[in-house]
């Protein structure tokens, strides 16, 4: 009884032209009407292949009355039956050409393609809807390539946008620091010009003098007259005062001891602003790659809470009765995210404001719960901090310059490039690049928050939301 109602089913829920049974069946106010009705059209219950029209309960009677009409081909209700039929043969296209992928009647395969492999229609549909499949499948793949593409045209324009830039700013430095020492040298002169027409007062003064002196030793060489010589030569004796000159040092105000100095300082100025350019740069550019992650509690240890959106977590100080799971770290105060990356480019920003001490970064998937170390060697790449600073964990920590309290640590992950980069975000500074790294397997953003030390570092780890520049 059951095999006969399946029957049943299928014969009236299966397709008039492929034959397969439907795979999500819908009903309309109407399917194919009928062709005969005029006014309101009735639902069709027959088509004719002969005829190629459709017919209502009422218009098929003559079907079954008239003995000519009786030999008609009557098939379910079908609509475009001029399409449905071949146009040489006047038959209804039931096959499938294999050769020539068309469709085509009883007739055509006795002639125009006797020779060529015919199937019909369902079992063609079979195997061009497994096709379809494969295609609806690599199509998503394909558009994400091509979104990617796009992402790098933009992000190298963006590059050559960011080079730009700091050319520009660096020019404008320069330019600066030339006016910067034009003006010194003109302060310079400004200030040295009443001591510079002393001294060539002074000079010229004594070059007066001596020249007087001069004259009166020359008119005395001539005097014969000795009582005359001896009294004038007494006035000779103690010379005009002068200044010892040799110890007055005269330098050109744009000597070469005040340029070098000058241009050093530019040195370091520009040192310093490429840098800050480049991080900024740098910062604006992994931004892009900004993901939303959030922490899964099924990894936590059982001493840190949680909130419920997922997105902080701190020492409790207490460890909490939860259940098991092979996924939870027991030996450090870890949690690592839900979502892994197995390639391209992610980025993520957590706040470490009010902390003395944490830990945070990416661990690959294969990492063990009970790992006593968090190093390279592992499986973690992270940035450690505490009393005693800023490092880097590789197999030997690698301790790393800290300039100011950091406030959100951007970290950025190159999965194809082997590359992991920490970013104070606040002060735009690049902190350290992990590169030649070696990734086989899926990568998990990791946090640390580290023990609360009796309040002193119960402030949270934040995965805050990046905030993108252009």
């Amino acid at each position: 009884m059951a095999s006969a109602n399946t029957s049943c089913l299928e014969e009236n829920f299966s397709c008039s032209i492929c034959l397969d049974v439907f795979n999500s069946p819908v009903t309309t106010a109407c399917e194919v009407p009928c062709d005969f009705c005029t006014g309101t059209q009735l639902k069709a219950v027959k088509s004719c292949l002969v005829c190629l029209i459709s017919y209502c309960q009422n218009h098929l009677e003559p079907h079954h009355r008239v003995a000519g009409l009786k030999k008609h081909r009557l098939v379910e209700p079908m609509d475009c039956l001029e399409d449905r039929m071949c146009k040489k043969h006047n038959q209804l296209l039931e096959l499938f050409c294999q050769t020539e992928q068309v469709s085509v009647c009883q007739f055509c395969t006795e002639t125009d393609h006797k020779s060529h492999p015919v199937v019909p229609l369902k079992e063609e549909y079979e195997v061009k809807t497994a096709q379809l499949g494969k295609i609806e499948s690599e199509v998503p793949q394909m558009i994400q390539e091509r979104k990617l593409k796009i992402q790098e045209i933009k992000e190298a324009d963006r590059q050559i946008t960011d080079v730009g830039q700091v050319l520009t700013a660096l020019i404008s430095y320069v330019e600066k620091w030339r006016d910067d020492f034009n003006q010194m040298i003109k302060e310079k002169r400004k200030s040295s010009e009443i001591q510079t027409e002393d001294l060539v007062k002074e000079l010229e003064q004594e070059i007066e003098d001596l020249t007087n002196r001069s004259s009166e030793v020359k008119q005395l060489s001539h005097t014969k007259d000795h009582l005359h010589f001896l009294q004038a030569f007494r006035s000779l004796k103690d010379p005009p005062p002068t200044r010892d000159w040799t110890t007055v040092e005269v330098r050109p105000l744009s000597s070469v001891g005040t340029l070098r100095r000058s241009l050093d300082q530019l040195e370091e100025t520009l040192n310093m602003e490429m840098k800050k350019l480049r991080d900024d740069a740098e910062l604006k550019r992994v931004q892009q790659y900004a993901v939303d992650v959030t922490l899964d509690p099924d990894t936590a240890h059982t001493t840190l809470i949680l909130s419920r959106d997922g997105k902080r977590v701190h020492d409790g100080g207490l460890k909490k009765t939860l259940g098991r799971s092979l996924k939870r770290f027991t030996n450090f105060f870890c949690v690592v995210t839900k979502q892994h990356f197995s390639s391209g480019r992610f980025y993520f920003e957590v706040q470490v404001k009010d902390k003395t001490a944490w830990c945070l970064g990416v661990a690959r998937a294969s990492i063990s719960r009970k790992c006593v170390k968090l190093t390279t060697e592992t499986g973690c790449w992270t940035l450690h901090y505490d009393k005693d600073g800023l490092l880097f964990s590789d197999n030997t920590f690698i301790r790393l310059p800290l300039r100011a309290e950091l406030q959100k640590v951007g970290v950025f992950v190159d999965y194809d490039e082997g590359l992991v980069s920490f970013h104070d975000v606040e002060a735009r500074v690049h902190l350290y690049s992990a590169t030649g790294c070696t990734f086989s397997e899926p990568l998990y953003p990791l946090l640390r928050p580290c023990l609360g030390n009796g309040g002193t570092n119960s402030a949270p780890l934040i995965i805050s939301p990046v905030n993108k520049t252009v």
